[in-house]
């Protein structure tokens, strides 16, 4: 027993090669986060073209609910695909996910602003991030499942490349933002310098399905015995597991969006330039890439809970002091260090999270049971994530109110791996896996 969740014996023979299993399972994650970080970075904007009220504030806080609007759709995505997944398999739901996604990012490429089709422009967009709220509350559990099912051995390595792929995203969408926001105009940028990174994006997807419909099920799902109920299964005799998987899930999720929140905070809250934001961003970016598999791979030698232990913990200890500084030393380098220092511990954290949850449930339901823990807490914790600290500065008036939030997160996520601590190892064990 290695992770305190002891990696599966069923399959004895070696993996496939490494990036076979993990482009295809990866691609979707990165082009759902892409669309993501693209809405958060050009979200002044947005709110300006699609949500004009005479008040900023007003219209900023509309976009970014726009935003978290879309993540209650991840829960039914979370069943509908989940359920598809363990039922019909992971390369077919992960072929279905990405179809999903392509024809949300299609409709925001293309969607009218307000000044053209009035009221109709923030429908659409309300929308397009449903589709692809949907799309996501599958994706990241197909994926993982079939990460994790490929590799039973090195578990933790392969899933973390859902969490580095998000890096490689952060990376690029911070340089379609920096780019942007150095060659053009703020008129240009609003005419249609925004679209351009969703257009990019766009051009991710058929490349995503044409690997996807290329790979191989997965051989643990391929040769178990599967289940014609799996969200039966997980609601009845997995309850429990679906608890704590929500509760680890929580820091993740809130830091993730937080760091996607970022550069409208430094523009907005510190007078940052908005190129040295996106900069900042971009240097989170490459942390969370190079971090996250390395963590991923001594979880595999040494344990996960451990290294979410003490991750957790010194983001807890860290996150205020840290926005203090920088609301002190509003600068550019002020904020890369803060990114760079928050950025490793969340890559940390959250690097070994997916091969956690995979291990939680039982190959018959782990689909189904990981989507939607992980759905449930990014909806309640994190997609509202940029919306509440927003609300929360304008309430309380402080510059600060950001870490109040992100420390309660951690502090979630803190107690849940400590009492999945407590409650050891083997007896955690999916016994069908």
């Amino acid at each position: 027993m290695q992770n305190g969740f002891a990696n599966s014996p069923a399959l004895e023979r070696d993996a496939p090669a490494a990036w076979r299993i993990i482009i295809p399972a990866s691609l979707g994650n990165a082009l759902e986060w892409f669309d993501l970080v693209v809405y958060g970075f050009f979200a002044v904007t947005i709110s300006k073209l699609f949500f004009p009220t005479g008040s900023s504030g007003v219209s900023l806080l509309l976009a970014l609910g726009t935003f978290g609007v879309s993540f209650f759709m991840r829960p039914l995505g979370a069943i509908v695909l989940g359920v598809y997944a363990d039922r019909a398999g992971r390369k077919a739901a992960l072929m279905m996910s990405i179809t999903l996604m392509m024809a949300g990012t299609l409709l925001i490429a293309l969607l009218p602003t307000y000044s053209s089709i009035g009221l109709w422009a923030p429908a659409g967009m309300v929308v397009a991030r449903m589709i692809q709220g949907f799309s996501a509350g599958g994706e990241f559990g197909s994926a993982t499942a079939f990460l994790a099912e490929h590799a039973p051995r090195r578990r933790y390595f392969y899933t973390s490349w859902q969490v580095a792929s998000q890096g490689v995203t952060t990376l690029l969408a911070s340089g379609f933002g920096a780019v942007l926001n150095a060659t053009l105009s703020p008129e240009q940028i609003s005419s249609w310098g925004w679209r351009t990174p969703f257009v990019f994006g766009l051009l991710l997807g058929p490349v995503a399905y044409y690997i996807r419909r290329n790979v191989d099920e997965t051989p643990e799902f391929a040769r178990g015995e599967q289940t014609i109920t799996p969200l039966a299964e997980t609601m009845k005799s997995d309850r429990t597991r679906l608890l704590y998987a929500v509760g680890v899930v929580v820091l993740a999720t809130v830091a993730t969006y937080f760091v996607l929140y970022m550069p409208t905070y430094a523009v907005q809250r510190l007078g940052i330039a908005p190129l040295g934001a996106f900069l900042a961003t971009l240097a989170a970016g490459m942390t969370q890439f190079i971090v996250a598999p390395v963590a991923g791979r001594i979880a595999d030698q040494r344990g996960c809970l451990g290294i979410m232990s003490w991750s957790s913990m010194l983001y807890l200890l860290l996150a205020y002091p840290l926005l203090v500084l920088l609301k002190a030393h509003p600068s550019v380098v002020m904020m890369l260090s803060v990114e760079v220092v928050l950025g490793a511990l969340v890559a940390t954290y959250f690097g070994v999270l997916p091969g956690l949850l995979s291990d939680l449930f039982p190959t018959r339901t782990r689909s189904t049971g990981l989507s939607l823990a992980y759905s449930i807490a990014v909806t309640i914790f994190g997609g509202f994530a940029p919306f509440i600290i927003t609300w929360l500065i304008q309430t309380f008036h402080s510059d600060l109110a950001p870490a109040y939030y992100v420390t309660v997160a951690a502090a979630v996520s803190l107690a849940t791996v400590s009492m999945l601590r407590a409650r050891g190892g083997r007896s955690w064990v999916a016994a069908d896996v």
